[in-house]
């Protein structure tokens, strides 16, 4: 009987023995790791000591702000886009002589259309007694009424200018 309780506490004392060294060896390593993977993962979330459904509920915070301030910047942006079409990017200036009596180019034409070739072309014709202007609307770089060919040079030097 005594060699039988020698030999159960033997046993004991080996899966004892066993039982630490797999501890120290394996597990103990093991859950060190599983420790600070942990611990980076509750730092990214949560930076530090916040807990990470907090981390999440602020990230979806922020979320919703950015686009809403997104949608802001979308109705600004429409906005000057709108303006931007409105702009006179194209000019044409043509200079000329109207009159044969008269010394140099002294009368001109001015073309100011946006990109889509819509706006006005402005005449002045210089002659000794008087100076007279006049003005045309533009739609799709063609004048309302019948252009001269310094109002048509002018709408075409407008039309190959660079936007």
């Amino acid at each position: 009987m005594q060699y039988l309780i020698t030999t159960v506490l033997a046993g004991v004392a080996s899966a004892l023995v066993v039982t630490g060294l797999y501890h120290l060896l394996v597990a103990a390593p093991r859950a060190r790791k599983l420790k600070a993977i942990l611990a980076t993962h509750d730092e990214l979330l949560g930076g530090g000591s916040a807990r990470a459904t907090d981390r999440l509920a602020s990230l979806e915070r922020d979320a919703a702000a950015s686009a809403a301030a997104r949608e802001v910047e979308l109705h600004r942006i429409d906005a000057l886009e709108t303006v931007a079409r409105s702009e006179v990017p194209r000019v044409g200036f043509v200079r000329y002589n109207a009159f044969s009596d008269v010394g140099s180019d002294l009368s001109y034409a001015l073309a100011l259309l946006n990109r889509d070739g819509d706006g006005v072309v402005l005449s002045s014709i210089y002659s000794r007694e008087d100076t007279r202007t006049y003005g045309k609307a533009v739609a799709a770089f063609k004048p309302a009424q019948d252009p001269s060919e310094e109002e048509l040079a002018a709408i075409a030097k407008a039309r190959a200018a660079a936007t």
